[in-house]
């Protein structure tokens, strides 16, 4: 592990890319990468995986051994202060000797809230924060959001022409959009705990909703559908390519129990809730989901679904993948449909957060204006 003296955003980076290799793997944990170092060069490293409980700090002071007293920790997001599944890592720091922990963000966890900061201070160890601290939100902002509120950051995900429309009129997608661009969804499923989906749209796509990239994760996407009236083929892809337990169906308290029945024969799990005019309310299905610890979800949706989500105010951020291609016409489905917000007045507002090219397409990253503060 030896390496050249270094700047502390060079170890800080290297911390963050270490924090990366836990995507999938520390869910509902945040993402969090530790790196010590000892007169310039790295003398331990880690990075947490929630199966495995250790804490990235703790895997770096086992790699480090005896080297890691008087070294500096590197790490993504302050040190844990509380009992959870783990001791706290604050007392293992201090044992070790550190002389100076370096941290890129304060953790939002209310258990910790800067406790931690303030434990290793009290016991004499200088205490940075704030180094490469938009990158370490960003990575983590799903955390950020649930360890808050309890309810999964929300990511609508569309595929579009440049005039807005996400399908034909018949409904058929297939493929607006480069193949770079589906790649890189598969890579945002990999990255979401769920996939959340109308019946609408399985019934026009019969889409499987997996992720398909074959890199290790925790636990298996799980699919969500909405489907009030249990529309949903036992032989459909989605229930074919289902294992027990990854695939979730809301539906409305009026829906066939037959149907029900034939569906949890199949594998799945069915989950009547109140409905206003045949419309599960979207919220509703987010705190369900936030009581089953899943921190993520993708929308890929219809028009019908991406307007409830946005009316809502449930969504977070928005990933538009747009192709050069105009379709045009009136009846070809719009990003959102459903009654509209009528006026400028009253649209969505946005922040375009990046734009980046994709094969031959463009990715825009916006996020709701309003979650702002919340997202970083």
């Amino acid at each position: 592990m030896s390496h050249p003296v270094c700047n502390d955003r060079y170890f800080m980076q290297r911390a963050l890319d270490l924090a990366k290799r836990g995507r999938a793997l520390a869910s509902p944990n945040p993402m969090v990468g530790a790196v010590l170092v000892r007169d310039g060069q790295v003398v331990g490293e880690g990075f947490h995986r929630y199966a495995e409980k250790k804490h990235a700090e703790i895997w770096a002071l086992e790699a480090a051994g005896a080297a890691a007293r008087t070294s500096t920790l590197f790490v993504t997001l302050e040190p844990c202060s509380h009992q959870g599944r783990t001791p706290p890592c604050v007392g293992e720091l201090i044992g070790a000797g550190l002389s100076r922990v370096v941290a890129a963000m304060a953790d939002p966890n209310p258990k910790v809230a800067g406790a931690g900061l303030r434990q290793l201070r009290e016991a004499g160890i200088q205490v940075e924060l704030g180094l490469c601290e938009a990158e370490a939100c960003k990575l983590n902002e799903a955390y950020c959001k649930f360890i808050q509120t309890r309810l999964p950051f929300v990511t609508l995900k569309a595929g579009m022409t440049l005039d807005g429309k996400i399908a034909q009129a018949d409904g058929q997608s297939q493929w607006i959009t480069h193949e770079g661009s589906r790649q890189r969804v598969q890579q945002l499923r990999f990255e979401s705990d769920a996939i959340l989906t109308g019946i609408g749209t399985v019934l026009a796509d019969n889409p499987r909703l997996t992720d398909r990239t074959g890199l290790p994760r925790r636990r298996r996407l799980l699919r969500v559908v909405l489907d009030s009236w249990l529309r949903l083929s036992p032989e459909s892809a989605l229930v074919r390519s289902g294992a027990e337990g990854d695939v979730l169906v809301f539906c409305s308290e009026q829906r066939s129990t037959e149907q029900q029945r034939q569906l949890e024969a199949g594998g799945l799990e069915v989950v009547p809730m109140p409905a206003a005019d045949g419309r599960i309310d979207v919220r509703a299905v987010l705190n369900n989901l936030g009581q089953r610890d899943i921190t993520s979800v993708l929308v890929e949706a219809g028009p019908a679904l991406n307007f409830e989500a946005l009316r809502s105010g449930c969504v977070d951020k928005l990933l538009c993948f747009v192709a050069p291609k105009i379709l045009g016409g009136q009846s070809p489905l719009p990003l959102a449909g459903g009654a509209g917000f009528g006026q400028l007045d009253r649209c969505v507002p946005l922040r375009f957060a990046a734009i980046e090219r994709v094969g031959s397409d463009l990715l825009i990253e916006a996020y709701l204006a309003e979650q702002q503060s919340a997202s970083g």
